[in-house]
């Protein structure tokens, strides 16, 4: 069977996901992220992406407050920010998301980036945050392979996800890999290259192949190398585009192609890469 906006993945905990998502960075005033976080449930959308740094998670609970999805059916996550790294802060820093979020739990928690000498104890917290239910399945974000060897290393509990920047001019074929052996599931953020390479002339000749938009093509690459992914999209015409994209797939050589064009290629997480080390 192929794939649909209602296609989930099984986490390494056990838990279910959806692969298609709808983010939320830059998603800042309060009607707009609200009525988009409304437009995407009622095109399909199940999974909400959103952070404590978007600073947008109220709107996020309101748009699910008033939406036409039951709670339950919803897959919500949001991320403890650089600041509130570290074992006593990440407890507070949850308890304020899902206050301010207006829920009882979110059903994925991350780290948003690896804080040095203060991510492990953010782990720590997690662990426990998981086991009182108050995320039902905890990961990271921005993590490269040093990061998740030495996660493996001071834990039983590996993450359940690792999101990272990725779409074809920044594939990292060797943390897709290794995420993969290790039963993490891989979620791609800005999919969509921040619109940065929607003219590129590889991208357009396959849209033009497969009667698609460019964006089209570049959200569903990853889903075809089994990546979960949160376009983000203010306007309901392309939140809808974006989840148009369940009724073709990419042949063999047309992926390989794209697998090629990595350019190491960041947009505007190239800054907080090098900060990190990544």
């Amino acid at each position: 069977m192929g794939l649909t906006i209602r296609s989930q993945v099984r986490l390494n905990d056990g838990q279910s996901m959806p692969l298609f998502g709808f983010g939320t960075f830059r998603l800042t005033e309060a009607p707009e992220t609200r009525d988009a976080v409304l437009a995407a449930l009622e095109i399909g959308y199940r999974l909400i992406d959103t952070a404590a740094v978007y600073a947008n998670e109220a709107e996020v609970g309101e748009g699910v407050k008033l939406g036409p999805v039951a709670r339950e059916e919803l897959f919500i996550t949001t991320k403890v920010w650089n600041n509130d790294q570290g074992y006593d802060e990440t407890l507070v820093a949850c308890h304020n998301s899902l206050r301010v979020l207006g829920m009882d739990y979110v059903d994925l928690y991350l780290i948003h980036w690896p804080v040095t000498d203060k991510w492990q104890g953010s782990w720590r917290a997690m662990e426990e945050l998981r086991a009182q239910g108050l995320c039902r399945s905890i990961g990271v974000s921005n993590f490269s392979i040093a990061h998740l060897e030495e996660l493996r290393a001071m834990s039983n509990i590996i993450p359940a996800v690792n999101q990272v920047e990725f779409h074809p001019f920044a594939y990292q074929r060797d943390l897709l890999q290794y995420c993969q052996q290790q039963q993490i599931l891989l979620e791609a953020y800005s999919p969509l290259t921040r619109g940065g390479k929607l003219d590129h002339t590889a991208l357009v000749a396959l849209a033009e192949k497969y009667h698609k938009t460019p964006a089209q093509i570049l959200l569903r690459w990853p889903l075809q190398h089994g990546i979960a992914i949160i376009p983000k999209s203010s306007h309901p015409d392309r939140i809808r585009e974006n989840a148009d994209i369940f009724d073709f797939e990419l042949s063999a050589g047309d992926m390989a192609m794209l697998d090629d064009l990595n350019e190491d290629y960041y947009g505007s997480s190239h800054e907080w890469r090098a900060q990190f080390g990544l």
